[in-house]
């Protein structure tokens, strides 16, 4: 799959947190072992009981749009060619109260609708300064649900 926003836009940088979302191929999402929270961004406490106990876990994959922009204007020189895009807040299944953002792709930008089921499908891309193969979450429409 090539990029959603160009192979020239920047990548994230990984982070002890943040490597098992941007590199697992599934949607890790964070959660306490002592209370079960979910919690996205991944933290080095948990939000809900501030304890340290936390380790990632696999969810489905799926979702429910909860928020969107369209966004028309680039905000880098880089994204002048790639809108209009969508970003958006989901919310993960079985990770209860917890969202994560992104793009929704495979879709026109006007019939993204709150509510609406998506399934994540992952870029991948290479860190061309540590090497580090990613598979970038995105969200994509899910006929099937």
């Amino acid at each position: 799959m090539s990029r959603t926003l160009g192979d020239d836009f920047i990548l994230p940088r990984l982070t002890p947190n943040n490597t098992p979302f941007f590199t697992a191929g599934t949607i890790q999402i964070q959660f306490c072992e002592d209370c079960g929270h979910a919690q996205h961004p991944p933290d080095e406490i948990c939000y809900g009981c501030q304890g340290t106990n936390l380790s990632f876990a696999s969810c489905p994959g799926t979702g429910r749009v909860e928020s969107f922009a369209r966004v028309h204007h680039p905000v880098h020189p880089a994204l002048k060619d790639h809108v209009p895009y969508v970003i958006a807040i989901i919310s993960v299944d079985g990770a209860p109260g917890c969202s994560v953002q992104g793009n929704v792709i495979h879709c026109p930008p006007d019939r993204v609708r709150i509510g609406q089921r998506v399934r994540a499908v992952f870029e991948e891309a290479v860190d061309p300064d540590t090497k580090q193969e990613l598979r970038i979450p995105q969200w994509e429409p899910d006929d099937d649900a």
